[in-house]
C-alpha cells in the first residue's frame, strides 16, 4: 500500500481521472463494504432463567444437549412477511446445537459452561458461529425467613466466526460492491449478576436479577471486491483507508490500475463501525414452578446498551439505533427418569437478540434489530 504521498487520493491510470469523483466512489464503496451482515438470531445465555440456586439438593450437576431451530413455520411475529427486502428468502433462519454443564463444588460454589455451533442466514449467505460462555456463581447468602437465597455470579462469554462473508451485489449509482469478506470477526463480554432468589412454597420460586458488562468486538481483516467502469477490483479497509488494486487483466479502454485514499474525509471509519466497545446493564424476573414430574420455568430480561462510536455515527447519518431489548423466556421439562429430563423452550424478543451475538450489530445491519424475533429449542438434560 503507498505511503507518503501528499494528495489524499493516489491512482495509477492510463488517463487522468478527477480526485472528486473518485472520492464519491471511494465513500460509496467504503459504506458499502460493511454491508452485507447476517440478521442476528440465536440463543443467549440464557439470563433470564438464571437462579442463586441453580441445581437443588441431592443433585450436582447437569448436561445438557439441545437443538436451536428458527425458520418459516416457526415465525410467529412474521418478520420476514414484513420485510419486503427479505420477503421469500432464508434471511431470519437459524440452525444449531448447544452443549451445556454445571457442577457444584464445595463452598457454595457453582460453576458452568455452554457451547454453541450454529448457523444464522440472509438473503442469500448462511454464516457459521461458534459461541461459548463460561461463568463462576458463589452462594453468599443461604434464605433465611424473608431473606432470600443470594448470590454473585462472574461470566465471560463470546461468539467467533472464521469468516462472514456477502455475495450479494449491492449497487448505488457509480458503483456497486460485488462481494464482502470479513475475517476472523468476534465479540467477547465480560458480565457479573447478582441473582436472588426466594423459595414462595414447596413448589415455587421466584427469581431477582440484576447484571453489568463490557462487550469488546473485534475483526481480522475486511476485504471486498467491485466493478468500476467494466474493471474488477480487489478493494481492502483499513480504518478510514480504502486500497484498490486491478484484480486481473481488463480491456476496457480507460481503467485505474490503483486505488487509494487515506485523507479521512470520506467520514467512513470501518474499525469504528464494526469492533465498537460498549457497556450494558439487565435487569430481569423470573419464576419456577414444581409439578411431580414437571417443571415449568419462565422469565423476563431487560437489556440496556450504552456502544462507543457505533451508535453515534448512526445518528450523524440519520439511521436507526438500538439501545434496549426485552426478551421473554418459557421452559418446560418433564421428567422421563430419576435423572433424565426432556425440555421445550420458547425465547421471544422485541429486537432480535442483539445482545446476545453483538458481533452482527454495525453501522450496516443496524436497521434491522428492530424486528421481533422468536426461537425455539428442544433437548434432553441428565443430573447427576
Amino acid at each position: 500500500m503507498p505511503h507518503g504521498a501528499t494528495h489524499p487520493v493516489r491512482v495509477r491510470s492510463d488517463r487522468s481521472v478527477p480526485a472528486s469523483s473518485l472520492r464519491q466512489r471511494l465513500a460509496r464503496l467504503a459504506g458499502l463494504a460493511a454491508l452485507g451482515w447476517p440478521m442476528a438470531a440465536a440463543t443467549a445465555p440464557l439470563d433470564a432463567l438464571l437462579s442463586a440456586a441453580p441445581e437443588p439438593s441431592p443433585t450436582k450437576g447437569f448436561v445438557e444437549l439441545g437443538l436451536d431451530h428458527m425458520g418459516d413455520r416457526l415465525d410467529l411475529f412474521r418478520v420476514k412477511e414484513s420485510d419486503p427486502v427479505n420477503a421469500g428468502t432464508a434471511a431470519g433462519n437459524y440452525r444449531g446445537q448447544h452443549l451445556s454443564a454445571g457442577v457444584r463444588l464445595p463452598g457454595d460454589l457453582w460453576l458452568s459452561g455452554r457451547f454453541w455451533k450454529r448457523s444464522l442466514s440472509d438473503a442469500s449467505d448462511t454464516h457459521n458461529y461458534t459461541s461459548w460462555q463460561v461463568s463462576g456463581q458463589y452462594r453468599v447468602l443461604q434464605a433465611q425467613g424473608k431473606l432470600p437465597t443470594l448470590a454473585i455470579r462472574l461470566s465471560g462469554w463470546g461468539n467467533y466466526a472464521s469468516a462472514m462473508e456477502s455475495s450479494t451485489p449491492v449497487v448505488v449509482p457509480g458503483a456497486k460492491l460485488d462481494t464482502v469478506k470479513i475475517s476472523d470477526p468476534y465479540d467477547r463480554q465480560l458480565q457479573a449478576d447478582l441473582i436472588g432468589t426466594w423459595n414462595l412454597s414447596p413448589s415455587t420460586d421466584l427469581n431477582l436479577l440484576l447484571s453489568a458488562g463490557t462487550t469488546q468486538l473485534g475483526y481480522g481483516s475486511l476485504s471486498a471486491t467491485t466493478t468500476l467502469d467494466g474493471c474488477s477490483y480487489q478493494l481492502d479497509f483499513t480504518g478510514n483507508a480504502v486500497h484498490g488494486v486491478l484484480a486481473r487483466p481488463c480491456d476496457a479502454g480507460i481503467y485505474l490500475q490503483e486505488i487509494y485514499d487515506d485523507s479521512g474525509r470520506l467520514g467512513i471509519d470501518v474499525a469504528r463501525e464494526i469492533a465498537w466497545r460498549g457497556k450494558f446493564v439487565q435487569a430481569g424476573v423470573g419464576a419456577v414452578w414444581y409439578a411431580q414430574a414437571w417443571t415449568f420455568r419462565s422469565g423476563y430480561l431487560f437489556h440496556a446498551i450504552k456502544r462507543e462510536a457505533v451508535d453515534a455515527i448512526l445518528e450523524q447519518r440519520g439511521l436507526p439505533a438500538y439501545g434496549h431489548n426485552h426478551t421473554i423466556v418459557l421452559q418446560a421439562e418433564y421428567r422421563l427418569h430419576a435423572r433424565i429430563s426432556a425440555f421445550a423452550r420458547a425465547q421471544l424478543s422485541s429486537n432480535l437478540f442483539f445482545n446476545e451475538i453483538p458481533v452482527t450489530y454495525n453501522t450496516s445491519t443496524s436497521e434491522r434489530f428492530g424486528h421481533r424475533y422468536s426461537l425455539y429449542s428442544v433437548g434432553l438434560r441428565a443430573t447427576f
